[in-house]
């Protein structure tokens, strides 16, 4: 007994080295659905690691599927993943099986490739913009179509409609006006906002003759309530939940203003707050991104800012602007006392000062960010480049480029890039939709 005592003393660093190792390898990285627009907590921030080991970042590809033109991004959930594409005049609902790509159920319907009263940069988009919105509690997952078709699909039945109703026909939303002091900038791309279930409500960025939010109840689609706001729908991603004084409220950047909308019972509809902000080309795109009581806008075109705004019950005050620096299209992400963006380079602004503290990749209009728990950035830009990139954690003074690939190249890379068990999923506006593993996930492993 005293000579294994000895032999472990002497070799006791080696034994905790192996013991270690032993413990990583087996607890597997955490596996996170990304059921929301932007993910399971809505600010393109995920509880998954990158997959970075100091080397090597992409390990392997594992599926390619097609599934029709559209700008409107995955959704995971479980070992599902849910999709909306156009082609032969039909919107269609895909579900596949996350880990192979092999298709589950489809559902399809009538639709134009673009909505009715759309106008302008037909050749940057086409089908539908809007993400899903998946609801666990009930199951559905709800659609909204460029021309207005929101419908309720039941998942745990293979994508049986459950209700539907079109906004256009309901609500008489019109072409979007021009807003700005410049002419000939009117566009209209239909609708673009991702719908927002939330306590057995849906709400949507409607825009027409009853107000610019709607809420239906998610089992039925009976309207619950219309917002006081009667702006016109904004191009963003969708309204946002933030809590003000206590209070559940949404945040949408209409095409006027961003509007703060109260949702709490006999309040509902209710504007909480308002500050003005319009663009040439109605491109109010990028979404607002919420942090406690704060709230981050920004545009570019006659705008080319951001803007941190303090929202309280009396109304919204202006924190900081920056009129040297903007996001076009890629929503913000606030992390950790940072701000960070893929819109003409990557983007590295103070939350509290709006001070751009780095910049730098080969980033154009078309891209979106993810933030993993290893504090890196994930990048999906251009025509279909990814990239990962160090956040300021590890590089807090310069743009620091980890690894780099390119994995499409014809069409724009507007759809939002997904990160969910170790897989990365890539989509193109064309439809083509490409799943990767990451290192060091479980999704490496064979099926």
């Amino acid at each position: 007994m005293a000579a294994n005592l000895m032999f472990f003393l002497r070799h006791k660093s080696s034994f905790l080295s192996f013991v270690s190792l032993v413990v990583l390898i087996s607890v597997p990285a955490m596996s996170e659905d990304w059921d929301h627009w932007r993910g399971a907590t809505r600010n393109g921030v995920s509880a998954e690691p990158s997959g970075w080991d100091g080397k090597t970042w992409l390990q392997s590809e594992l599926w390619r599927a097609t599934v029709g033109e559209g700008s409107s991004s995955p959704l995971v959930v479980g070992n599902l993943i849910y999709l909306i594409g156009w082609s032969n005049n039909q919107d269609t609902i895909y579900c596949l099986d996350a880990g192979t790509g092999k298709e589950e159920w489809r559902q399809s319907y009538t639709s134009p490739r673009y909505g009715r009263v759309a106008v302008g940069d037909q050749s940057l988009y086409s089908g539908a913009c809007s993400t899903p919105e998946y609801d666990a509690n009930s199951g559905l997952l709800c659609s909204l179509g460029a021309d207005g078709d929101l419908i309720a699909w039941d998942t745990n039945n293979k994508g049986q409609q459950v209700w539907s109703l079109n906004l256009y026909d309901r609500y008489q939303a019109a072409r979007r006006p021009e807003v700005a002091k410049r002419r000939k900038t009117q566009r209209d791309y239909g609708y673009t906002s991702s719908p927002l279930a939330i306590n057995g409500q849906l709400i949507v960025e409607v825009g027409g003759n009853k107000g610019n939010l709607v809420a239906f109840d998610i089992q039925n689609g009976h309207e619950l309530w219309h917002s006081e706001s009667l702006d016109e729908a904004g191009h963003t991603g969708g309204p946002v939940p933030i809590e003000v004084d206590g209070i559940p409220c949404v945040a949408v950047l209409t095409l006027r203003n961003l509007v703060v909308t109260r949702i709490d019972g006999k309040n509902s509809g209710r504007t909480v707050a308002t500050y003005p902000w319009t663009t040439d080309f109605a491109n109010n795109i990028a979404t607002p991104a919420v942090f406690g009581d704060s709230v981050i806008i920004t545009s570019s075109y006659n705008q080319s800012a951001m803007c941190r705004l303090q929202i309280t019950l009396q109304g919204a005050t202006k924190v900081w602007q920056t009129n040297e620096i903007a996001s076009g299209v890629c929503s913000p992400i606030i992390h950790d006392g940072r701000v960070y963006w893929a819109w003409r380079g990557v983007h590295c602004v103070d939350f509290n000062t709006g001070v751009e503290l780095w910049t730098g990749g080969k980033v154009g209009s078309q891209g979106s960010c993810i933030m993993t728990s290893d504090e890196r950035l994930i990048v999906y830009a251009n025509k279909g480049t990814l990239s990962l990139v160090d956040s300021a954690k590890h590089s807090p003074k310069k743009y620091t480029e980890l690894s780099v690939k390119t994995v499409f190249s014809k069409t724009d890379a507007w759809p939002h890039v997904v990160l969910s068990d170790g897989r990365l999923y890539c989509r193109d506006r064309d439809g083509n939709l490409l799943c990767l593993a990451i290192s060091l996930s479980p999704a490496t492993e064979t099926k």
